[in-house]
């Protein structure tokens, strides 16, 4: 139960973490320089609210990334007891190479001899 919220809180923090970089104005380097920048209307004061948003959302997702991580790993999550890792615990193990063959080659199947 607890994986799954914390699942969901990942996925959110995402979807915001795409929208606050959507949002933002480049900051005029790379591949974004070329015009002339200006910080009219309180620009500046936007992009400060919107670039400490997005460190906050990416530390978010690490910290629910690590977390879920050592949940799964501990067994103390719905991850570790899922019905996958049952099912392929239970799956049976192939047997050595050689046992189960049969002695003598097979023969190959006869050509067909009609012309058509």
């Amino acid at each position: 139960m607890a994986t799954t919220l914390l699942i969901v809180l990942l996925v959110i923090a995402c979807i915001a973490l795409g929208l606050f970089i959507l949002i933002q104005n480049p900051k005029g380097g790379g591949l974004a320089t070329g015009g002339a920048s200006s910080n009219m209307f309180g620009v500046q004061r936007t992009g400060d609210v919107l670039e400490k948003g997005t460190w906050v959302l990416l530390a978010l997702i690490v910290v629910f990334s690590l977390a879920i991580t050592a949940m799964s790993k501990s067994g103390t999550g719905a991850v570790a007891g899922s019905k996958i890792d049952d099912h392929i615990n239970k799956t049976a193990a192939p047997s050595p190479i050689g046992s189960g063959l049969p002695t003598k080659p097979a023969t190959p199947a006869p050509a067909d001899s009609t012309k058509k």
